[in-house]
């Protein structure tokens, strides 16, 4: 329950823990919304000594208190499903609640949870809930919604979260409210041959005592006539907020210093919609949620060609403390960027900051961690061969006799990090280019395969990419480059592991050339001495060979 839900609000003075709620309670409402949910924020909650019985099964559920539940939202209340919501789990954990998984998705795995990646939500069958086990996790959901319709514990609804939005502000800085109040004819837009409102020039815009706008006090620019009957009338003190500008200023970019439209319809639409907005969790009932409305109503108007103006979003993730908290000056916790790049170099952290974890989770700062990236750097620093420079692509750096498989990892690399650049696993995309350097290192590398590597390194640390570039020779700057493309001859491996499964539930891992036939791999995993025990007396229906992935003996 929300803390200051009615529910808790009702019944404060007669939970049997109502000390503890109580205190709870004071210490939470002095937390904004924002402050309650903000991501990284630590789950907190009390326990009311009451329990709400579940219907379907007479289950007895504990009900709690806690400062992530919000009583704006629905109505101040939710029930908790820790195997398959990231804030329940993190509050079941916080509070020591049972973690009952009760959707298991194609592993097959109904153990219980003890991870938060290990907590999925949208696929999966239903187990450990009774008449719905064994169903498709959308035919549960229709299934139980008609059960309780039937019994009249509930009804279909649809709830929306939309609220308000309080769009004036009090302030100078803003665009103006094109609208004129006069007694007789109320309010009236301001005509369009007089747009653009402008703000009027002044020395002073500091907010007044009164709670009006400090436009209020420029009566020279306030008093005007009223567009309708040529009376005495007022124009709008109030401002718009920055999300104004901030939820259309993207479409500007189209065609800026067009001064007779919008914007061009050809550049519009050349442009539009926006490849990828990349922003943190609270953009999205905020800016995201603005520049929509924004979006739509101009296409309403025809002045833009797309009805959604991005075609991808990604959120990212918070880095905390050393300690795991909010960094905080409160705290001091903050870990100042420019003390890391004094210590270790502007590329170290922005490297550190790509490899420390998944783009879009919440990680602590390592200190130990960013001193690893900078010793991969001076890794990549000692690859650079000193002039004169080995002539010919075929020769490699001094002091190593190197092989192809240098060449053939280079060419997995470029493929791999071209692909987590797409899909902004960029932790990813630095392991692989660590690897690649630790075996350059030991087997040697020319200079057309280290000139390569160093372009697919310059996003991520462009100070010594570029300088190394220019140290091999190079006189135009590295990011001036093409991309460098993959040999897909180069990129298959001869060996390959698959999985061997009975019944769809791994049994066995066998190694096997990359070209063997289907009949050969199912020769060699019935030949598994761990599957023998799965099937034996048992008659095989089938085998199945996923090629260069799984094998899967159905046997009955």
């Amino acid at each position: 329950m929300a803390p200051d839900s009615d529910f808790i609000k009702e019944n404060l003075e007669n939970f049997p823990n109502k000390k503890e709620v109580k205190n709870y309670v004071k210490k939470d409402g002095k937390k904004t919304e924002r402050e309650r949910i903000a991501e990284g924020k630590k789950k907190t909650g009390v326990f009311t000594g009451w329990y709400a019985l579940n219907n379907l099964n007479n289950r007895e559920m504990p009900i709690y208190v806690g400062d992530f539940v919000l009583a704006s939202v629905g109505t101040g209340a939710v029930v908790g499903v820790p195997g398959h919501d990231i804030r329940d789990f993190e509050f079941a954990q916080a509070v020591g609640l049972d973690i009952i998984r009760v959707v298991v998705g194609s592993d097959g795995d109904a153990s219980s949870i003890t991870k938060a990646e290990q907590v999925q939500e949208k696929e999966g069958t239903m187990i450990n809930s009774g008449f719905l086990n064994g169903l498709d996790i959308r035919q549960a959901t229709e299934k139980i919604e008609d059960y309780l319709k039937e019994k009249g514990w509930g009804k279909r609804v649809v709830r929306y979260k939309l609220r308000d939005w309080v769009f004036s502000r009090q302030h100078y800085w803003g665009e103006p409210i094109p609208m004129i109040f006069c007694e007789k004819c109320k309010w009236t837009p301001v005509p369009e041959k007089d747009l653009p409102v402008r703000l009027p020039e002044v020395e002073h815009y500091e907010p007044t005592d009164t709670g009006e706008s400090p436009l209020a006090a420029m009566t020279d620019w306030v008093n005007v006539k009223c567009p309708k009957c040529g009376g005495p009338a007022k124009r709008e003190t109030d401002t718009m907020p920055n999300w104004a500008g901030s939820s259309w200023y993207f479409l500007r970019y189209c065609d800026p210093r067009n001064d007779k439209a919008f914007a061009d319809e050809k550049k519009l639409k050349y442009w539009l919609p926006v490849d990828l907005y990349n922003g943190g969790m609270e953009h999205t009932t905020l800016h995201l949620l603005y520049s929509r409305f924004w979006n739509k109503f101009l296409y309403d108007c025809g002045l833009v060609p797309v009805s959604e103006p991005y075609a991808r979003r990604v959120s990212h993730g918070m880095v905390l403390a050393e300690d795991g908290k909010k960094m905080s000056k409160s705290l001091g916790n903050v870990v100042n960027p420019d003390d890391v790049v004094n210590n270790v170099g502007a590329d170290s952290l922005r490297l550190y900051e790509m490899f420390m974890g998944p783009f879009a989770d919440t990680i602590p700062w390592s200190t130990e961690g960013v001193k690893g990236v900078r010793r991969f750097l001076e890794k990549v620093f000692s690859l650079t061969p000193q002039p004169p420079l080995p002539k010919g692509e075929g020769e490699r750096v001094p002091q190593h006799c190197g092989t192809s498989g240098v060449r053939a990892l280079l060419h997995k690399t470029i493929k791999k990090v071209t692909e987590d650049i797409i899909a902004m696993k960029f932790n990813t995309a630095v392991s692989t280019m660590m690897i690649f350097v630790n075996e350059a290192q030991k087997q040697g590398i020319t200079k057309d395969e280290l000139e390569k590597f160093l372009i697919i390194l310059a996003p991520f640390a462009p100070h010594i990419a570029e300088e190394l570039w220019a140290q091999l020779g190079n006189k135009e700057s590295i990011f001036k480059q093409f991309w460098p493309s993959y040999d897909v001859n180069l990129i298959k491996d001869e060996i390959i592991k698959l999985a061997v499964q009975v019944n769809g539930k791994l049994r066995d891992t066998i190694e096997v050339a990359a070209d063997i036939s289907d009949n050969e791999v199912k020769e060699k995993a019935l030949a598994s001495e761990k599957l023998k025990k799965w099937v034996d007396g048992k008659e095989i229906a089938k085998i199945i060979v996923v090629q260069n992935r799984l094998v899967n003996v159905v046997a009955k």
